[in-house]
């Protein structure tokens, strides 16, 4: 049968298929020119860049942190450095085999182990986790031969943080510790360029300078382009920058008389501040007692944190910065420039003091059933009479008084360069309406006003803010704000840059009003209650002794400290500046449970002076005598301050082991 077909029609269908074949091998063939210009042109720069990060890895580059010296240049904080023995976690098959294998080659004791394994559960599985610190030698030799049997372990070489001085000033110092997941948290709200600084960082300052001054102490991150292996490992160095080293702080406070107060106070517990009236300047901020900062460096073990935390003393507790304790009568003075300033009193007004001042069918006491009999504001001043006070108080009123103190810094944060200040109180009827609930607990009682004016009541100060209420008294009148950096210097090129700090602020007291409080001040060391305290010294000083009460004694009853436990006995304080006619130094210091303002307080005093101003450093017999709380003027003949050897005792690396 013949199969008729259109030859035509078969033609134009072939030539159709033709074309619409050749249009599809056309598209595709652009569609893979097109790829290939988006590969090779458009995107070359993007994959250019991966194919480098593929081949290479950008390794940052820890600065050396910053050192931190004090006025003289003496170091308080440094760096060395040690060989750490670390595993990642997420490379190491068997953490325990691991560990088990590791004891073979270097000696891990059961403290490295439980810091370990606490950095572990802190830490991400990826971050490298210190096993050991500051390796020997022969440790290193021997864990790098069999390091093919350890994946995830190493070997590295860091600059450790060490605080030469151990205990002494620790709590300005402060510390530096591995970066724990909240600080990790926090640090994810910082800038980018603040972040990307910290990559590679595994510490941070935790506390006093170390911590006020982190960005300046930290420098800045270098980085390393390296090649790597298909295995991730570095095979060489392809270029790199440099990291900045942190600036050195240079504080204002003087290191040795720092150490000679903190030995003084010897197993006593207390704080002084002592600060230069004319700029601010912190020469000595003492809590005592304190702690060693290498313990925290790489991790506190378990039973340090537990003798620290645990103990009754309170090591880690700033006693200076953030105890808070009644002035007792160091209160004085400033309630006598109170009465001057508001008109409450004149310098030559007498108040009749029999030992005691009454108020409705309570009885305040004041020296005994004898008393003072006539008292002004001078004899006030030099006899610490209460009577006069309590008087005083009532005639002003609580808000009257808490208007004046403001300004003084009572009951305020001073500003100094520290965190965690705390404010304190300052009682007035508004603050007791916002702290107390009840409309009874609310109210203000005539009785509660009494109290303050002798320092005592709800008043409640730290030793920081009544020694800057000194310094502004002793500074006639103008109140700078207290700090204990002095300047920055570049660890390159050795170039000092002092720090800007703010202007003094005159309170506008009237010369002859701090001239009379002042000199009352002066006259209580030579002919009031620390005047045998004083006796001898090369120069004049003004002060005012106090004792606190740390517990409430009934009306009816008299404080017998052989009755209480030590805990509960006074404190002794005492407030201070000299030279008396242009003072370089104020103070305010307290030995708790002590007793007498002039027993334990004033003699620390004394001594501080001696050194600042005479250039004199206790003899080894004076100061195991005021270690017991033997008061009173030096014993033996005093060295010469700078003359004594420095450090104190040997600041060998080992010493931090």
């Amino acid at each position: 049968m013949t199969e008729l077909r259109n030859v035509e029609a078969d033609l134009a269908q072939f030539r159709t298929r033709v074309i619409v074949i050749a249009l599809a091998v056309l598209l595709a063939f652009g569609l893979i020119v097109a790829r290939m210009v988006w590969l090779q042109v458009v995107q070359h720069e993007a994959y250019m860049a991966q194919a480098e990060s593929n081949r290479t890895a950008v390794l940052p580059v820890v600065p050396n942190r910053g050192q931190i010296v004090d006025r003289q240049g003496r170091v308080l904080a440094s760096n060395y450095s040690a060989y750490t023995l670390e595993m990642t976690p997420s490379q190491t098959p068997d953490v325990d085999a691991t560990l088990t294998a590791l004891r073979e080659l270097v000696e891990i004791s059961p403290r490295d182990e439980r810091r370990f394994r606490k950095l572990m559960e802190e830490s991400h599985r990826f971050d490298a986790v210190p096993v050991r610190t500051r390796l020997s030698d022969e440790e290193v030799a021997r864990f790098t031969a069999q390091r093919f049997r350890f994946p995830g372990v190493e070997v590295r070489a860091k600059l450790l943080r060490h605080y030469p001085n151990g205990e002494s000033a620790s709590h300005v110092v402060g510390y530096i510790g591995r970066i724990n997941q909240r600080e990790k948290e926090l640090m994810a709200d910082w800038p980018e360029e603040e972040q990307a600084n910290y990559r590679g960082t595994e510490y941070i300052g935790k506390l006093g300078v170390e911590q006020q001054q982190e960005q300046t102490l930290h420098g800045t991150t270098g980085f390393e382009r390296v090649e790597t292996s298909a295995g991730g490992r570095a095979v060489r160095s392809l270029a790199a920058t440099a990291p900045v080293p942190g600036d050195t702080m240079v504080l204002t406070i003087d290191a040795k008389l720092q150490h000679l107060i903190e030995t003084l106070y010897g197993n006593r517990r207390g704080a002084l501040v002592a600060i230069d009236p004319r700029n601010g300047e912190v020469l000595a901020l003492v809590s005592k007692p304190t702690f060693d900062p290498n313990l925290f460096v790489e991790g506190i073990d378990v039973d340090n944190w537990r003798a620290l935390n645990e103990s009754i003393d309170k090591p880690l507790l700033n006693r200076a910065l953030r105890g808070g304790y009644p002035p007792g009568s160091t209160y004085k003075p400033f309630m006598a420039l109170a009465a001057l300033k508001t008109g409450a009193r004149k310098v030559d007004t007498v108040v009749n003091d029999p030992g005691y001042w009454m108020l409705g069918n309570h009885r305040f006491r004041s020296h005994g059933d004898a008393g003072l009999g006539a008292v002004d504001l001078r004899r006030s001043i030099i006899k610490s009479s209460n009577v006069y006070y309590y008087s005083l108080a009532n005639e002003m009123g609580v808000d009257a008084m808490h208007d004046f103190m403001k300004p003084l810094g009572f009951g305020q944060i001073t500003g100094i360069d520290l965190k965690g200040e705390l404010r304190g109180v300052l009682p007035s009827q508004a603050w007791k309406r916002a702290t107390y609930k009840t409309p009874e607990q609310q109210r203000w009682y005539a009785g509660e006003t009494i109290s303050l004016g002798i320092g005592q009541g709800y008043n409640n100060f730290t030793m920081l803010q009544i020694a800057h209420a000194m310094a502004t008294l002793a500074g006639g009148g103008v109140k700078h704000t207290p700090h204990l950096t002095l300047a920055r210097r570049d660890p390159i090129t050795g170039e000092r840059q002092a720090l800007p700090k703010p202007e003094g602020v005159p309170l506008g007291y009237q010369p002859a009003h701090l001239q009379a409080v002042l000199s009352a001040m002066q006259a209580v060391t030579t002919e009031g209650t620390s005047a045998r305290v004083f006796a001898g010294a090369g120069y004049t000083s003004g002060g005012k002794t106090g004792t606190a009460q740390a517990v409430t004694i009934g009306q009816r009853e008299r404080y017998d400290a052989k009755k209480l436990e030590e805990h509960q006995r006074d404190h002794s304080l005492y407030v201070a500046f000299a030279p008396a006619d242009a003072p370089r130094v104020a103070l305010a210091v307290i030995v708790e449970n002590a007793g007498f303002g002039a027993a334990a307080a004033a003699p620390i005093a004394r001594r501080v002076f001696d050194y600042l101003l005479l250039d004199q450093y206790p003899s080894e017999q004076d100061i195991a005598a005021q270690q017991a709380g033997q008061g009173g003027p030096p014993i033996g003949t005093p060295r010469k301050a700078s003359e004594v050897p420095w450090p104190p005792v040997p600041a060998a690396v080992s010493a931090a082991q």
